[in-house]
């Protein structure tokens, strides 16, 4: 075991740290592993550079944090089912999630956490943004939270601006699913089971309408909460390096990867992590 002295460095006012000190390559102490998580839930959104990994290796750093799940519409690595590539080729024009979302509100057990690592990057472009959701529903006024801690959203796979994202991954690597719809009830405002705080909970790319609402009245309400939820003072941005690699939480958090390198490569490794069902 490698035991390490970890530097945690915000990168951002609402959230984001990056983790200096650890060879994610070798595997980590107990108390490592420990400071690792809690910096997480400080932070929403933990980043690590320089990090060699081979698929194997990078596994095992994540079952440190909880237990993988497949992802539903696209096929792991070969040996490696639990990661898939996230990938945007040069002729591509359309990136894999290219939308701001909390991964896959559409399964009744959403997953805990996301692990995505980068393998080859454009040579400029591809950043990504992340956004507290803790402070999105703090921030409402005392009326719409009181709606809203009472609301339930309904989440579907099949939003047009998010599935035609993962267009090109089913082609060259769908699964048997690929085509189905999915659909789940959540709250729209969830609480953290670790760490107690509330989060908003709908999202762009999944919530379609609240239950027992139809999608027109639900719409002017959604459309308000999808541009709150993500303002600037919200969100922090990475750059990404090869050998960095990203670690957050989709229980409090929602990401976006910017698309802005049509003509180049960008491969990713994801792992996810399973999750409770929200409450």
């Amino acid at each position: 075991m490698a035991t390490v002295k970890l530097d945690i460095r915000p990168i951002a006012g609402a959230l984001g740290a990056e983790i200096r000190g650890a060879d994610l390559s070798k595997d980590l102490d107990a108390e490592s592993v420990v400071a690792i998580r809690q910096a997480l839930l400080d932070h929403l959104v933990i980043f690590f550079r320089d990090q060699t990994l081979s698929p194997d290796r990078f596994s095992s750093f994540a079952r440190r944090f909880g237990d993988p799940v497949a992802y539903p519409f696209v096929k792991g690595l070969d040996g490696f089912p639990e990661i898939i590539e996230v990938a945007k080729l040069e002729h591509e024009r359309v990136n894999f999630g290219g939308v701001w979302h909390s991964d896959t509100t559409y399964l009744e057990q959403p997953p805990m956490g996301s692990l995505l690592y980068a393998r080859e990057l454009p040579p400029y472009g591809g950043d990504t943004l992340f956004a507290n959701q803790y402070l999105a529903y703090e921030t409402l006024s005392p009326g719409m939270r009181r709606f809203l801690d009472g609301a339930v959203g309904v989440s579907s796979s099949a939003k047009a601006d998010v599935s035609r994202t993962r267009e090109d991954r089913i082609k060259s690597s769908g699964t048997q699913e690929a085509r189905k719809e999915l659909t789940a009830e959540h709250p729209a405002v969830r609480t953290h089971p670790e760490t107690g705080r509330r989060a908003l909970y709908v999202n762009t790319a999944h919530t379609v309408r609240f239950a027992d609402m139809t999608e027109e009245e639900s719409a002017p309400i959604l459309a308000y909460l999808f541009q709150h939820q993500i303002k600037p003072e919200f969100t922090c941005r990475f750059v990404w390096q090869p050998g960095s690699l990203a670690f957050w939480d989709n229980r409090a958090a929602q990401h976006n990867p910017i698309n802005d390198y049509h003509g180049f490569r960008r491969i990713m490794h994801r792992v996810t992590l399973a999750g409770d069902r929200p409450r």
